[in-house]
């Protein structure tokens, strides 16, 4: 990976928006950027995050809401892998797997923070989704290794 690529994929998960404007693509990082606040505010997602960080898991589900936050996982997925394929440095025809996979466990993983303990540790909507990433990013990665193979075979 080199430096632009780096540099955008951190800008961007840092916050949704700010790779497309290091591609010089303003409107679009412009639209992350307000879809992103948008549906931050309206989930009280950052109020979450205090919470959690504070381990106040319980008071960070309250005043977490759910219906906005689930459009949360794939905005910023979907950022962070524009970003990245803008750079034109994608080499693999399959280079999307791991952000999508990722996008799909997070969000699942945000489904289930309100009532799924792990080891009886309740991980609530911060921190349980940041579990769901690992497998996500796994499986996401083995599939593109998968289809590379296959087209290699054929």
């Amino acid at each position: 990976m080199k430096r632009k690529e780096l540099e955008v994929i951190l800008w961007s998960i840092a916050l949704p928006g700010f790779g497309q404007i290091l591609n010089h693509q303003i409107f679009k990082g412009t639209l992350f950027i307000s879809l992103e606040f948008l549906i931050n505010v309206q989930s009280n997602f950052n109020q979450a995050i205090m919470y959690s960080f504070l381990g106040e898991i319980q008071k960070a589900i309250e005043v977490t809401n759910y219906q906005w936050l689930l459009f949360y996982p794939c905005l910023y997925m979907f950022a962070i892998w524009d970003a990245y394929k803008e750079t034109g440095r994608v080499t693999s025809l399959y280079t999307f797997m791991p952000f999508v996979f990722s996008a799909y466990f997070v969000t699942v993983g945000l489904m289930y923070s309100s009532n799924l303990k792990i080891f009886g540790v309740l991980f609530g909507p911060v921190f349980l989704p940041m579990l769901f990433l690992i497998p996500g990013i796994s499986i996401g990665l083995l599939i593109k290794i998968l289809l590379g193979n296959l087209k290699v075979q054929k």
